[in-house]
C-alpha cells in the first residue's frame, strides 16, 4: 500500500529505512502505509541467553569437516558508531606454517550483537577484491550471534602472494541512545593442506570448479574416478567423430588439470576510494562505473565475478510500481521505476554479459519476525555471479588499457556493486593470441503493461535476452574456442487492491548459461550448462489499528533453484539444488517499530548429484524460536 504523505524518517547507512509513509491518511485510504523495512521495538527477550541465528542456504557438508592445517586470525573489530568512517583494516600475510598450494581455504566470520539495532550490509575485501558480501541480523537485548563459513579457495592468487596485502571490512553502523547494538566481528582464515578422503557421493565437492559458475557452485570434476558414459558414447553425444576425438587427445589431456585450478591473477574491479568501501555506489540507470585495466598478454581465460546488493529506494526493487502510478496518485515515495532490474557488464562501452540478481531479503525486510532465528535465503552470504569473458580476450590482449564497467538497467538509488576479474595465465608462454569470432547481443526485450484506477492497479513486466559470444585463444594448451550462450527470461506482477491495502508481488526469473570449449569446429573438449530459477511470491494486507498503528498480515514463498551439468573428456557431473522458504504471519507496527506479532517459517534445502547422493535439510521456526532442524543424507 502507498499513500500521499511523506514520513519523517531516520537516515540509516547502507540499508536505509526508505519508508513510504508512517501515519494516517484519510484522503487516500483508511489505513496507514507499511514501510517494508522495520526493527523490533524494545521488548522482553524471547530467550534468556544469546540466541544463535542461522542460514541453512549454505550447508556445512560442502565444506571440510576436519580441523584445518592452520588457522590465521585476520581481523577483529567492534563496529559501533562507524557510519561515515573508513573500513576496518588489518595486514595480511600467508601463514608461514602452511605454504601454498592449499587444497582448500575457508573464510570464517563470527558476529555477535546485543541491544537495539537495524540490520546492516557488510563486505570483506583483500586488496580491493571482494571475498564476502554479507548482512547482519537484528539483535535483541539478550543478544544474538551467528557464523558464516565460505570457501574462498578461488582467491588463492591473492592469498598466496608473498608480499601479503591489506584486508578490509566495511560495516557502517549507528550507535546512540536509541540504537545501542554494537556488532562484534571476528574474521579468520582456515587453510587445508591436503584433501580429506571424500565421503561417498561427495567426491566432487572437494575439487576446484571447472567454470566458476558461482561462489557457492558445485560444477566440479572428480579426480579419483570418472563417472558417466564411456568414451564412444560421450563422443557420439558431443558430435565427435573418432578421427576428431583422436586429434583432440593432446588438448583433452591438458584441459582437465588446467581448468580445475583457481585463477592465476585477480584484478579488482572496484572503487579506488577505499575510505567509503571498495564498492561502486550506483545511483541510477545511467550511472555506469568503470575501472581501467590492462591484463597480461599471456591470459588464456577470463571470468568476471560480480558482487551486488540493493538498498534504499531499490532494496525491494522487485515490488516497485511504475513511476506513472506514483505520479497519478501524488505519492511522495521515490521507490518506483518498475520491478525489473538487470546488472550488466561492458568492455569499452560494449555489452559483454548480464544477470538478474537473486532477490535477497535482509532481516529487517517484509516482516522481521520471519527471519528470527532463520534468516532469509542468502542473507548471511549473498551470492556472486560469474560472466565468462574468455571470448573477449581478443579485445583485451592488445597491451592497451581498457575500461570494464558495471551498470544496472532501470536501477535507482542505490546499488553497491563491485567485481573481480579472474585470469588464467599461460605459464609456458609470455603471450598468447586471441580473436573474437562471433558477437550477438541484441538489446534486451522489455514489455510493460499497466492497468490502474486510483490506488488499485496491476502492473506486469516481461523481459528477455539472448546473447552469444565466441572467440578463440591460441596458447600452449592449444587453439581453443570458447562459446558462451546466455538466455534470460523474466516475469513480474505487482498488484494493489482494496484501495491499496492489499499488495501482491509475483516474480519469476530464469537464467541459463551454456559454455563450450572446443578444438576445431566440432571437437568439444568441455561443456557446461548452468540453470537458475528464482520465483518469489509476497502477499500483504494492511488494516488500521489503535493509536496510530496498523496490522499487517503477510504470506511469502521464496525459492532458489540451481542445476549444473558439466561434461569433460569421459566424465559427466551433475547436481541440483532447491532451496525454499515459506513464511506467514502478522505484526502490529507503529512508525518503523514492530510492537507485537506472530510468524512461522519453514525452510527446505535439497541437494542431489550424479553419484546418487542426496542431502536434505528441513528447518522450522515459530515466534522467534527454532522448533526443528532435521537433516537426511542418503
Amino acid at each position: 500500500m502507498m499513500c500521499r504523505s511523506k514520513p519523517t524518517s531516520l537516515l540509516l547507512p547502507l540499508v536505509f529505512i526508505s519508508a513510504l509513509c508512517t501515519h494516517f491518511s484519510t484522503r487516500v485510504s483508511a489505513t496507514p502505509c507499511p514501510t517494508e523495512r522495520y526493527r523490533f521495538a524494545p521488548r522482553a527477550p524471547r530467550a534468556a541467553e544469546p540466541q544463535e541465528f542461522l542460514d541453512p542456504t549454505g550447508p556445512d557438508f560442502l565444506l571440510p569437516q576436519r580441523p584445518p592445517s592452520c588457522s590465521l586470525p585476520l581481523l577483529r573489530h567492534d563496529f559501533g558508531d562507524t557510519y561515515g568512517r573508513p573500513p576496518a583494516t588489518a595486514a595480511y600475510a600467508p601463514p608461514p606454517g602452511c605454504p601454498a598450494p592449499w587444497a582448500r581455504v575457508v573464510l570464517d566470520l563470527s558476529v555477535a550483537c546485543a541491544g537495539e539495532q537495524y540490520d546492516r550490509i557488510a563486505a570483506v575485501w583483500l586488496d580491493g577484491a571482494e571475498l564476502l558480501r554479507t548482512s547482519t541480523a537484528e539483535p535483541s537485548e539478550s543478544g544474538v550471534f551467528w557464523r558464516v563459513r565460505k570457501d574462498i579457495t578461488r582467491y588463492a592468487a591473492l592469498l598466496r602472494r608473498e608480499e601479503g596485502g591489506v584486508a578490509s571490512m566495511m560495516l557502517e553502523n549507528i550507535v546512540n541512545d536509541v540504537f545501542t547494538g554494537v556488532y562484534h566481528v571476528n574474521v579468520s582464515l582456515d587453510f587445508y593442506m591436503k584433501e580429506e578422503e571424500p565421503t561417498p557421493g561427495l567426491e566432487s565437492q572437494y575439487h576446484p570448479q571447472l567454470m566458476l559458475r558461482t561462489s557457492k557452485g558445485a560444477s566440479l570434476i572428480p579426480n579419483k574416478r570418472i563417472l558417466g558414459e564411456s568414451k564412444p558414447q560421450l563422443e557420439q553425444k558431443l558430435g565427435l567423430s573418432s578421427s576428431e576425438a583422436d586429434i583432440s587427445t593432446g588438448a583433452k589431456a591438458k584441459v582437465p588439470s588446467l581448468y580445475r585450478e583457481p585463477a592465476d591473477m585477480i584484478i579488482p574491479i572496484s572503487s579506488n576510494d577505499s575510505q567509503t568501501g571498495f564498492w561502486f555506489r550506483i545511483q541510477n540507470e545511467s550511472d555506469v562505473h568503470f575501472k581501467r585495466i590492462q591484463i597480461p598478454k599471456n591470459a588464456y581465460r577470463a571470468v568476471l565475478e560480480i558482487y551486488v546488493s540493493y538498498h534504499s529506494n531499490d532494496e525491494f526493487w522487485y515490488s516497485n510500481p511504475p513511476n506513472s502510478y506514483i505520479q497519478q496518485n501524488n505519492l511522495t515515495t521515490e521507490r518506483g521505476n518498475g520491478s525489473f532490474r538487470e546488472v550488466y557488464a561492458k568492455i569499452d562501452g560494449r555489452f559483454v554479459g548480464s544477470i538478474v540478481p537473486f532477490p535477497v531479503i535482509f532481516t529487517g525486510g517484509i516482516n522481521p519476525l520471519f527471519w528470527e532465528p532463520v534468516v532469509a535465503l542468502g542473507a548471511f552470504d549473498l551470492p556472486s555471479y560469474n560472466l565468462d569473458l574468455t571470448p573477449f580476450l581478443g579485445l583485451l590482449l592488445d597491451g592497451r588499457p581498457h575500461d570494464l564497467g558495471i551498470g544496472v538497467t532501470d536501477g535507482i538509488a542505490f546499488w553497491l556493486v563491485d567485481a573481480n576479474l579472474h585470469l588464467w595465465l599461460d605459464s609456458q608462454s609470455s603471450y598468447v593470441t586471441a580473436r573474437l569470432l562471433h558477437y550477438q547481443a541484441p538489446k534486451i526485450s522489455i514489455s510493460r503493461r499497466s492497468i490502474s484506477h486510483r490506488l488499485n492497479g496491476t502492473f506486469t513486466i516481461g523481459a528477455g535476452r539472448k546473447s552469444y559470444f565466441s572467440g578463440w585463444v591460441n596458447s600452449s594448451i592449444g587453439n581453443l574456442t570458447t562459446d558462451v550462450n546466455f538466455k534470460l527470461k523474466f516475469k513480474s506482477l505487482v498488484g494493489f487492491t482494496d484501495n491499496g491495502n492489499r499488495k501482491e508481488v509475483q516474480m519469476k526469473a530464469k537464467l541459463k548459461t551454456g559454455v563450450q570449449i572446443k578444438e576445431g569446429p566440432k571437437a568439444i573438449l568441455a561443456q557446461g550448462s548452468y540453470k537458475f530459477k528464482y520465483p518469489l511470491l509476497i502477499v500483504s494486507s494492511t488494516l488500521p489499528a489503535e493509536n496510530n498503528t496498523y496490522r499487517m498480515t503477510t504470506n511469502l514463498s521464496h525459492i532458489l533453484s540451481e542445476q549444473t551439468l558439466v561434461m569433460l573428456d569421459r566424465g559427466r557431473t551433475y547436481n541440483s539444488i532447491t532451496d525454499q522458504q515459506k513464511a506467514d504471519g502478522w505484526m502490529l507496527v507503529q512508525d518503523h517499530s514492530v510492537l507485537a506479532g506472530s510468524a512461522a517459517t519453514l525452510q527446505t534445502y535439497q541437494y542431489r548429484d550424479h553419484t546418487g547422493f542426496s542431502y536434505s535439510r528441513r528447518v522450522t521456526a515459530e515466534d522467534g524460536l527454532l522448533l526443528s532442524d532435521n537433516t537426511t543424507v542418503f
